[in-house]
């Protein structure tokens, strides 16, 4: 299993936990990401409340997260970026150690950022989360896009197939029904919500490659949001880990009452089998689709940014300094395919600095001067630094008249 996994189900389950029952989604991964690169700013108690978020050591996720974002997956569409209203100085150790995919610039307007969410996300968000304001020193965000088609398409059913005990199905029409083959249906034991069942549906590239596994599951209605969640966690680490196409905790259907529950209908049948006990088993769900559109304040204690601020703000001289971090996630379940994106933003405003005297000087170059011009290389090469031409400039000319014009008729 990833060395992630853990880490990141501790995160997911206090994000879930303060979301409650409530219709919603979500990206941990989207904001652990932004913890994770702020770690190595951290000292002292902000970095021990970065390490308790992070649920692990704050260098060994900032790693982690390079690792991410060095390598993206080729279904998940990853982007991060640093915006500062001035390049400040004492950031300038913590901003050489971010992954060199981050985007760094000075601080953009409210369209561009709405337009940087909309491009990094294919349009599923289409503003940013938070708001830049005159008093707004830096943003560090994130952005997570997937869009993918299934592998085998789900078939249409009746909403009256969702069983006579669900709300659902007197609100709806149709619903789907998994194809024959190509997804994965069975019920599975859980510590943390009892027997579950449990629906995976891959996705994958045409040519093969790495691929994206939804897995849905569901409990009884009195078991809590955020116990199924913890267990749906778990039980897609494995099922999209292990090899061979895993059930992980799968139950027996033969261990199982016959009849109908909340959960599933199980019957008996005759059929004719090549199972050497001549026991034979099948399972094939039926879910509604579904759209999610959220936003998640992570401002609050225990998500970890307040420890974020606490570090940066250490290197800008701010003590305990205002912060916003706010995550804005939609995403889509349907019969061809799944979509859903996440921007997550972290902000660290100031007040304006108090008022004091500027100089400005206008140069002037109105007598003998000299000029050298030098290669450069960012790589390094040969010919970096090195003064190519070089001159001394004494008797000046006259603009030509061609290059007078707006613009010129030359150049």
């Amino acid at each position: 299993m990833n060395p992630l996994h853990a880490p990141l189900a501790h995160y997911a389950e206090r994000l879930h936990r303060a979301a409650g029952a409530a219709h919603h989604v979500a990206s941990p991964l989207g904001a652990w990401l932004l913890l994770a690169l702020t770690g190595p700013a951290a000292t002292g108690e902000a970095r021990a409340i970065l390490t308790e978020a992070l649920g692990t050591d704050a260098d060994d996720a900032a790693a982690a997260a390079r690792a991410l974002l060095a390598e993206p997956h080729p279904l998940v569409a990853a982007a991060t970026a640093l915006w500062e209203r001035t390049p400040f100085e004492q950031l300038a150790g913590w901003r050489a150690g971010l992954p060199e995919r981050t985007e760094r610039g000075p601080l953009p307007d409210q369209p561009a950022l709405d337009a940087w969410a909309r491009e990094r996300t294919g349009g599923l968000i289409e503003q940013f989360p938070v708001a830049v304001t005159p008093d707004t020193l830096l943003i560090l965000a994130s952005a997570l896009a997937t869009r993918v088609s299934w592998a085998d398409p789900f078939r249409v059913a009746p909403s009256g197939e969702l069983g006579a005990g669900s709300a659902w199905a007197g609100r709806l029409r149709r619903v789907l029904r998994t194809p024959p083959w190509g997804h994965r249906c069975w019920v599975a034991a859980t510590d943390r919500a009892g027997d579950v069942a449990v629906h995976a549906a891959p996705a994958r590239p045409a040519d093969g490659g790495a691929g994206l596994l939804v897995v849905s599951v569901a409990a009884a209605p009195d078991v809590p949001a955020a116990d199924v969640l913890a267990a749906a966690q778990d039980l897609a680490a494995t099922a999209a880990t292990v090899p061979g196409g895993a059930e992980p905790g799968r139950r027996s259907l033969f261990d199982l009452s016959l009849g109908e529950t909340p959960l599933w209908t199980l019957r008996e049948e005759p059929t004719r089998t090549f199972a050497r006990d001549g026991r034979e088993e099948r399972a094939e769900a039926v879910l509604p689709c579904w759209s999610a559109e959220s936003r998640h304040d992570l401002a609050p204690a225990g998500f970890g940014f307040d420890g974020a601020a606490r570090a940066l703000g250490a290197l800008l001289g701010l003590a305990e300094p205002p912060f916003e971090a706010v995550q804005s996630a939609v995403a889509r379940f349907g019969r061809y395919g799944f979509e859903a994106a996440a921007v997550t933003a972290f902000a660290v405003p100031t007040g304006l600095p108090p008022e004091g005297v500027a100089r400005v000087a206008e140069l002037r170059f109105g007598h003998p001067y000299a000029v050298v011009a030098v290669a450069t290389d960012d790589a390094g090469g040969p010919w970096h630094g090195l003064p190519v031409y070089s001159g001394w400039v004494a008797e000046p000319a006259e603009l030509p008249e061609d290059e007078a014009a707006d613009p010129p008729a030359r150049w």
